[in-house]
């Protein structure tokens, strides 16, 4: 083969590499490695799946309307599926959006650790993953979009200490074992509570109401001395609220995270002390909007922080869902 005969053949392999390349969509190609090259398309055109972790609490409804006004608003293709905090379901919904060939999972994870092999599923199949609210332990995701989980974890704590005083006696009331909020919620109290406040017990309710119900009524038979609960959401500080009430408690404060209008009512009768607000519509809003820039071929920052608010009595008009 001559030396002209070489660099034209060399052209036509670089050109058909190339045309290849471009047909690829999302973050990954088939031998693993992160793909850079996005097909453009218009949001229009796109076919999003979203796993919400549960809809019987209000905040992830919140987070869901959020999330399905965007989408009408940008026109685009939208698919829900309610997990019903159950990791084996939340699997194979993700597994369905993967066979259906969706252009990008948004999800809500019930377990953090869990969700990765089906993060890892959707990598393989070239399909960009998204992260609401919780993170995941593994696997590769185009970007998170949350609030700072330490940093409420840390507000909570503070305010009960500023309130209450150094070494109050305080209940933790924990949410679902795995979940990101768990653990980084429980983490930001702990750098505080554990010098400043006299922390009598810490039990997971799954951050569900009636769990918490009873959780908080056998706490509070174990040391009625208890001056405050904190719990790592609102249905919980709820569902505490109520164990207070029954057990005819005065002046114990109670504060949750999430902001949801319950909490904000129950603040305002004066059931409950302080909540730690959160925006979950916004954050569905984010991780739509995240989507169509990806495929517009924007920039997508790999975490985004939604902002939080200690909310209270003085304040509990100004930060709504």
């Amino acid at each position: 083969m001559t030396f002209r005969k070489k660099l034209g053949f060399i052209a036509l392999l670089s050109m058909i590499l190339v045309l290849g390349a471009c047909g690829k969509t999302g973050l990954r190609n088939s031998s693993g490695q992160t793909s850079k090259v996005v097909t453009k398309k218009a949001a229009k055109d796109l076919k999003l799946g979203v796993s919400i972790s549960t809809t019987n609490n209000p905040y992830f409804v919140a987070m869901k309307d959020g999330i399905v006004k965007h989408a009408n608003d940008k026109k685009l293709s939208l698919k829900v599926a309610d997990a019903q905090d159950d990791t084996a379901r939340q699997a194979d919904d993700i597994q369905n959006f993967i066979s259906q060939n969706v252009d990008a999972i948004l999800i809500n994870p019930v377990d953090s650790k869990a969700v990765v092999s089906a993060i890892k599923s959707a990598n393989n199949a070239n399909i960009p993953v998204i992260l609401i609210d919780r993170g995941s332990e593994g696997g590769q995701v185009l970007t998170t979009v949350a609030s700072d989980n330490v940093a409420a974890g840390k507000m909570a704590a503070a305010y009960i200490v500023k309130t209450r005083g150094q070494q109050a006696k305080t209940f933790e009331l924990s949410g679902v074992p795995g979940a990101s909020a768990t653990v980084d919620r429980g983490k930001g109290f702990k750098t505080v509570a554990q010098t400043k406040l006299s922390v009598l017990s810490s039990q997971s309710a799954n951050f569900d109401r009636a769990k918490a119900l009873n959780t908080a009524q056998n706490m509070i038979q174990g040391n009625k001395a208890v001056a405050a609960i904190f719990a790592q959401n609102d249905e919980m500080a709820l569902g505490a609220a109520q164990a207070v009430k029954s057990a005819g408690l005065k002046d114990v404060l109670i504060v949750g995270i999430d902001g949801q209008p319950d909490a904000h009512d129950a603040i305002k009768k004066g059931d409950l002390s302080a909540t730690i607000a959160q925006q979950p519509a916004k954050m569905g809003e984010i991780a739509i909007q995240a989507a169509i820039d990806h495929y517009q071929g924007k920039k997508v920052a790999k975490k985004t922080i939604s902002p939080i608010y200690l909310v209270t009595k003085d304040n509990v008009d100004q930060y709504n869902w």
